[in-house]
């Protein structure tokens, strides 16, 4: 049996609490599986990175975020890593709101009815917005990922204690599994956090680092809190040229939850998911599409591409180990800056596409 070298992850360690032989078992163990591991190759990369630092000056508190860090994504890598194949929608929105508010009972109805469809639903495990996200969705179709604040952010009953209530020392660790876990981004009115929350969301998908998914902004029938924002949008953003006017295809405002739930299930309706291999943006589709189709695409869509066609594919050499291996394909030079445009293709891709007949089973295996 193998000894931890480092007896507490919730306690610093110290010189005396290092067992060096313990380690350098570990390491040893570790380096002789490496060629027969899957993904050997990126862990020799990762311990080369941190042999490399151990090397350099850097403070104590360098180190401490370094490992608080890697302990808050190797508690959500495990946690996540069962649900993988399990399509998810974040809630965000404010923690002050009460229970017995219209805007407590919508984005509860929300959860409640896209966990009937299939999806999971991943909130901050907070009060507010994210209670009734987890009471919506029940805990057993609920993630919550906390982070320790001074106020307002305990985790609420209908998470708390579950196995999925995942803890984080950072925001910045937490908001990169609400953006990798994630297969819509539902965002109802908040404060200052929720609005951190809509326009990270919004940066990354603008500048493409983050995978095209669904952004839906949600508010009480009749309410006008997404609507003044888009108004800021439009005439402090848009009309000053500092967004490009194809950015609000990157969002839905919708004070209907038909309209909403319709804006999620309709992008993955023959859309499944995308990757870059090498310059080249591949979209894999759930049915093939017509040639007539493709010839549309094109004509609609030319001014996106850096070089050459939209065109159909086989999955590409470096897509060997994909568990997408056998969907049908579309492969284009997206010059990486048209985001909005390519949500644009994405829903052209689901209009002119027949979707299969599980499509009313949705949402897929991922």
């Amino acid at each position: 049996m193998s000894v931890d070298p480092f007896p507490s992850v919730s306690s610093q360690p110290t010189p005396s609490m290092l067992n060096v032989e313990a380690l350098r078992s570990t390491l040893n163990h570790l380096l002789d599986q490496l060629p027969h591991m899957q993904h050997g190759a990126l862990i020799a990369q990762t311990l080369g990175l941190i042999a490399r630092i151990s090397g350099d000056e850097i403070d104590r508190l360098d180190w401490k975020i370094l490992n608080a860090s890697l302990q808050d994504m190797e508690r959500a890598f495990t946690v996540f890593y069962p649900y993988r194949h399990v399509r998810k929608i974040a809630i965000f929105g404010s923690a002050r709101i009460k229970s017995e508010t219209e805007e407590y009972q919508l984005a509860k109805e929300f959860a409640q009815y896209v966990t009937e469809q299939g999806y999971m639903v991943i909130t901050g495990a907070g009060g507010g917005i994210m209670e009734a996200g987890n009471e919506g969705a029940g805990a057993g179709k609920s993630f919550g990922l906390n982070i320790q604040l001074p106020f307002e952010q305990g985790a609420n009953k209908f998470i708390q204690g579950d196995p999925k209530l995942i803890p984080f020392k950072y925001f910045f660790t937490r908001k990169i599994f609400f953006l990798k876990e994630s297969d819509a981004l539902a965002v109802f009115p908040g404060g200052f956090g929720t609005q951190d929350e809509a326009f990270e969301c919004l940066t990354l998908t603008q500048t493409g680092k983050s995978t095209p998914v669904p952004l839906v902004l949600i508010d009480k029938p009749g309410g006008g809190y997404w609507d003044d924002w888009a108004e800021y949008i439009d005439k402090q953003l848009m009309k000053r040229g500092l967004i490009s006017p194809d950015d609000s295809s990157l969002y839905t405002i919708t004070d209907d939850l038909d309209v909403a739930i319709a804006a999620i299930s309709s992008f993955y309706q023959v859309y499944h998911s995308s990757r870059y291999v090498g310059t080249q943006l591949v979209l894999r589709l759930k049915t093939e599409l017509s040639d007539e189709a493709i010839e549309e695409l094109n004509d609609q869509f030319k001014s996106i591409l850096v070089t050459g066609r939209i065109e159909k594919t086989k999955p590409l050499p470096q897509e060997a180990q994909d568990e997408t291996y056998q969907l049908p394909r579309l492969i284009l030079h997206f010059n990486q800056r048209d985001l909005g445009k390519l949500y644009q293709l994405i829903a052209a891709i689901n209009r002119l596409g027949n979707p299969p007949p599980e499509v009313s089973a949705h949402p897929e295996r991922k």
